[in-house]
């Protein structure tokens, strides 16, 4: 099984931390699983929802190469989900988003669930997310701390840096705590992989889960279900498939 897994970062930016990713998917995956990570550049380092649409365009188009190159499944590994949809309506293989992926997978061991999310300009886009995905009742709010991307870089190997981003989360997390929240979610790739030295890591008896574990995990599964009976996403109204003009405007032919 060969996985494109999809980075919205870039190596002369976040070497660390793609060094410490592949490091990580490899000790989660299945032996015989191979997961490629690919980078995006310009990457996510400025926050705003703009960004996010430019990164999603190009997300799409790679969905679209990762299917020609014959890669097994596209996994979005980035929690704001940019391109997910457009990716399914675009290709056959299983795509999978961080974001849809860890919130459905919540729902499986929580009954309310807070997201913690790395910038408080994230915080409208991950109530969209949570509204599109139908889970209003089920994700109770979000909260945020004041990071960016490169300080989660800088964390990998400055553990002062480290503490300060662990004691923001947990300050953000608390609240959801003290209000009957019953897991939590570190609503962002980095944050998720910084925390997963900690072994069983909770707020208050909250798990804290790691997405990029549930990704993996599943789209794996994902792969193998297709295999087994050729369960595949509906066609049928939200993801049914471009034309071959939309397609060919699209990636400029």
């Amino acid at each position: 099984m060969r996985i494109w897994y999809q980075s919205f970062t870039h190596e002369d930016e976040s070497k660390a931390y793609l060094d410490r990713l592949r490091d990580h998917l490899r000790s989660v995956a299945d032996p015989d699983t191979e997961l490629v990570v690919h980078t995006l550049y310009p990457s996510a380092t400025n926050v705003h929802p703009i960004t996010e649409m430019r990164l999603g365009v190009q997300v799409v188009k790679n969905a679209v190469r990762a299917q020609e190159e014959g890669y097994d499944a596209f996994a979005v590994g980035h929690f704001q989900d940019s391109g997910l949809m457009e990716s399914k309506a675009v290709v056959d293989i299983p795509v999978l988003g961080l974001g849809e992926t860890t919130m459905l997978h919540a729902c499986t061991l929580a009954r309310k669930t807070g997201l913690v999310t790395i910038h408080p300009v994230f915080i409208p886009w991950h109530e969209d997310q949570i509204a599109a995905y139908g889970l209003g009742s089920r994700m109770t709010g979000v909260r945020a701390m004041t990071t960016s991307p490169l300080d989660y870089v800088a964390a990998l190997s400055d553990r002062s840096v480290y503490e300060g981003i662990r004691e923001q989360f947990v300050a953000q997390a608390q609240p959801f705590v003290d209000e009957g929240v019953d897991a939590l979610i570190p609503a962002g790739g980095l944050p998720m992989l910084l925390l997963a030295s900690e072994h069983g890591f909770n707020v208050g008896g909250a798990p804290v889960l790691n997405g990029i574990n549930i990704l993996v995990k599943q789209i794996e599964a994902a792969v193998r279900l297709k295999a087994i009976d050729g369960t595949a996403v509906s066609r049928r109204s939200n993801f049914a498939r471009p034309s071959d003009g939309a397609m060919k405007d699209f990636l400029g032919q």
